[in-house]
């Protein structure tokens, strides 16, 4: 049951108009963003971050955006943000069925895992994640396959997506109709 409970349409304009600039044309609004326009203030200041991390601004590839992301909600046991992002962006980054099981199952270890980009990706997820700090030898790993702003817009992109796993857990956000769960892809 959510602590907090999504608006339902209709929508007063403020709500309709904040909702509808946060999702793609034609889509309706998800749970966690009917969620978040309770608080109108604080949604409108999240709207220019979190669209920066989601766009093509960001300095690293949609693929590696997807892994950090993905990654990050599974560590932080929130299945909802896993289970969206999965739903909508795993496939169309490439990700195959067993990376995402290893995302929100194994680690940067597991076989399917060939390249070294996306395996530092992983263990610097886990390292802030357990640490909230990255070890010496994973930052020299990290700074030779990333620049400086690309090292910045990871790092960012992992807490921007602890704060979102956060919230939603927290709220108690429900699944999303539909969206994978980390039981519908256990290895």
């Amino acid at each position: 049951m959510p602590r907090i409970h999504p608006v339902e349409p209709p929508y007063e304009p403020a709500i309709a108009a904040q909702l509808e600039s946060m999702m793609p044309e034609g889509v309706d609004p998800i749970l966690l963003f009917r969620t978040f326009v309770r608080n109108q203030p604080m949604c409108k200041a999240m709207g220019a971050w979190g669209a920066y991390e989601l766009s093509r601004r960001l300095s690293v590839g949609r693929r590696e955006r997807e892994i950090v992301i993905d990654r990050t909600c599974a560590r932080c046991g929130c299945e909802y943000e896993w289970g969206v992002h999965v739903a909508y962006f795993a496939g169309a980054v490439g990700l195959t069925a067993q990376q995402t099981a290893s995302l929100a199952h194994g680690g940067s270890s597991d076989a399917c895992w060939e390249s070294a980009r996306d395996r530092g990706l992983i263990d610097m997820v886990d390292a802030l994640h357990d640490r909230s700090a990255i070890p010496d030898d994973l930052w020299r790993s990290l700074a030779s396959e990333f620049t400086d702003d690309q090292l910045l817009d990871l790092l960012f992109l992992c807490g921007w997506y602890h704060a979102i796993s956060f919230v939603a857990r927290g709220a108690q956000v429900k699944l999303e109709r539909g969206a994978p769960t980390f039981n519908s892809v256990a290895i």
